[in-house]
């Protein structure tokens, strides 16, 4: 038995007090009490969570280059949301976001850090998460793919955390390669059998020909690890097609380094004649041909998503079936370690990239669909974020009442289900990382701070709100704050009004404020 620094009896005590179903030991005894499927059953909830992938990379958002056949056609029976916000501008303060229901003001991590021996700064033992509030809800919890809240040892590992079923990666620097030696099961490693191979090396080797496609063989392996993940999670849903179940997917594509199988790249081959190859220097292993290797992961992504809705129809549960994608911030500034966001017009006209409270940061390609309730062939233009899916999930599922008081998240169900519903007041989003920033969106203003962190301010320096239309400047060209005062005055105030301190992830300048 994993240590988590406090005893199981303590825990289930404050999971009790929460209102919430406790997760027992390391596989939680709830997956075998919750009652068979009846027709009147919660539906089940697939939940797709793209790593770093743009606005515009898929073809439903716009993407010329990159083909995701299957998750356009989930976005054709579905609806597609053009402005929502994933929970911060990287990884980990995302994810918690997305788990918790609380924007980046509240939510416990703020910012990616790492933990030793493996793993990243925990979320605490009695934190509320969505897993938690669905397990009281009578579903089995399944997580596949990149965790990032929790090392393996700590009480934010998944099976704590009211996962009931967790197959991946726990780290996100392990994640880092698409060829480990092992990956989680559980709270058991499981070998991969085959040779790891490290997702950074700093160049190619002296000596070797950087035209010559052999000199890069050795940065690819035998096993891929999201084709792994992808069939554990479909195998948890065919262990659980006859009771109502979350499948929480955070795939790790296309997150660098830039690995894809031959299988993968053969699509490509030939399609980008000029693809410069990548030759190391900047952190990841190199690659002969990146633009097609990116193109390729997209694409193998899709296809993992393809399976899983085709298993969905086989087993005849695609009326019972909720399916979410998304992505947990946006694409990489551009040429890091051979990605070309550029090229591919990753994050369409947004400015800013993954690390950057700009839109082209934190607003992601979104669709839902769920048949004969969610209207097909819809674009929702609500203004939502990822505190939102906790609520919204909730309600979904019949338990708007089970949603905790203290959240930031709005339920945005009625919109889901095509009906009116009244605006979201504002969108809040901080960062104590890429230099110290602060958004936040009402309406159409968005106002945005930038350099918070105190080696860029002076003690008591004031600092600058810039304001964008966003109706009229979705690429925030045009800094409108100068003509407009009493909207800035009104974005300050609810600014200062939504960060709370945190002693764990200190940010100063917002902190006196």
């Amino acid at each position: 038995m994993i240590k988590t620094g406090r005893s199981w009896k303590y825990l289930t005590s404050l999971i009790a007090v929460a209102g919430l179903c406790c997760t027992a030991g390391p596989r939680s005894l709830l997956a075998d009490n919750v009652a068979q499927r009846d027709p009147q059953a919660k539906p089940n909830i697939v939940f797709i969570l793209a790593d770093d992938l743009g606005y515009g990379d898929l073809g439903c958002f716009g993407q010329k280059k990159i083909r995701t056949p299957h998750l356009d056609k989930l976005a054709a029976g579905g609806m597609r949301f053009t402005q929502h916000y994933s929970g911060n501008a990287v990884c980990a303060p995302s994810r918690c976001v997305l788990m918790t229901g609380k924007h980046p003001g509240h939510a416990f991590i703020r910012n990616n850090r790492e933990a030793k021996p493996e793993g990243q700064y925990p979320i605490p033992a009695e934190t509320v998460t969505l897993g938690k509030l669905l397990q009281s809800q009578g579903y089995v919890t399944g997580a596949f793919g990149k965790w990032g809240l929790g090392g393996p040892e700590s009480e934010g590992r998944p099976l704590q955390q009211g996962i009931n079923r967790f197959f991946g990666y726990n780290c996100q620097a392990v994640a880092h390669s698409f060829y480990p030696a092992s990956l989680w099961d559980d709270e058991k490693r499981f070998p991969l059998n085959s040779p790891a191979i490290p997702g950074h090396q700093p160049k190619l080797p002296d000596g070797a020909d950087p035209l010559d496609p052999k000199s890069y063989t050795g940065f690819t392996g035998q096993v891929y690890s999201a084709d792994v993940i992808a069939e554990q999670a479909l195998k948890f849903i065919r262990d659980n097609k006859d009771r109502p179940f979350f499948l929480y997917a955070p795939t790790t594509i296309p997150h660098l380094a830039l690995q894809a199988p031959a299988d993968a790249l053969k699509e490509y081959d030939g399609t980008f004649p000029d693809d410069p190859p990548y030759v190391g220097g900047r952190g990841y292993v190199p690659n002969f041909a990146p633009r097609a290797t990116y193109a390729a992961m997209v694409t193998r992504m899709d296809l993992h998503v393809g399976k899983m809705v085709a298993l969905i129809q086989e087993l005849g549960l695609t009326e019972q079936t909720i399916f979410v994608f998304s992505s947990d911030n946006g694409p990489l500034y551009d040429k890091l370690a051979g990605t070309d966001c550029e090229f591919f017009e990753s994050a369409g006209p947004l400015r800013g990239r993954k690390g950057s409270l700009y839109e082209g940061g934190f607003r992601v390609p979104t669709l839902a669909a769920w048949k004969g309730r969610i209207p097909s062939g819809i674009t929702s233009d609500r203004v939502t974020g990822f505190e939102d899916w906790l609520p919204t999930l909730l309600d979904l599922a019949g338990a708007a009442s089970a949603t905790p008081r203290d959240l930031d998240g709005i339920s945005f169900a009625s919109t889901l289900l095509g009906q009116t519903q009244p605006p979201r007041p504002f969108l809040y989003r901080e960062f104590p990382g890429y230099g110290g920033q602060a958004s936040l969106r009402m309406g159409d203003w968005k106002g945005v701070v930038q350099k918070l962190l105190p080696q860029n301010k002076q003690p008591g320096q004031p600092w600058k709100i810039e304001l964008y239309d966003l109706k009229n400047d979705v690429a925030e060209a045009h800094d409108v704050a100068a003509i407009h005062p009493e909207v800035v005055e009104r974005i300050d105030k609810l600014m200062r009004a939504q960060h709370t301190p945190s002693a764990e992830f200190p940010f100063p300048v917002l902190d006196r404020r």
